[in-house]
């Protein structure tokens, strides 16, 4: 689970205020050459990054919290695979509820309680809106 306060920006009015405290987050790991990575790094993608990182300063100690990003190091994040692990909201990490062998298993266990009337607004009208206002930000990215 992640701290919805990672997401303000991304989200914003009543789909923010209406977001439970705690927001269901996965990210895959992968065997590669006999070694577990975590790579919840390619959950934003470069423009949007890029884009955020042009229209914000990090904090003085090179850290950055919204709009989907949660990182130590906000201008050099490691978000790229080499053979480590990625990251790009690791700091809003709340609970870690173990490794699924599948994304099914994790949700029938511990997906997102939202109640009917949330869930249909959240997929009628929230996610657009947060959707509309990423392209918003990585269009910023596209005409610089």
């Amino acid at each position: 689970m992640i701290d919805k306060i990672l997401q303000k920006g991304a989200m914003s009015g009543f789909v923010y205020k209406s977001a439970p405290k705690e927001i269901f987050h996965t990210f895959v790991e992968a065997q590669v050459c006999g070694r577990w990575y975590e790579l919840e790094g390619f959950i934003l993608d470069k423009d949007y990054l890029t884009a955020l990182q042009r229209r914000f300063q990090p904090e003085k100690d090179g850290s950055f919290f919204g709009y989907g990003v949660a990182i130590g190091g906000f201008l050099n994040p490691p978000v790229d695979f080499d053979c480590c692990n990625t990251y790009i909201q690791k700091a809003g990490i709340v609970r870690d509820f173990g490794v699924y062998p599948s994304p099914d298993l994790l949700l029938v266990e511990h997906g997102q309680q939202l109640s009917a009337i949330k869930k249909f607004a959240y997929r009628q009208i929230g996610r657009r809106l947060m959707n509309k206002n990423v392209k918003k930000i990585r269009r910023e990215f596209e005409r610089k």
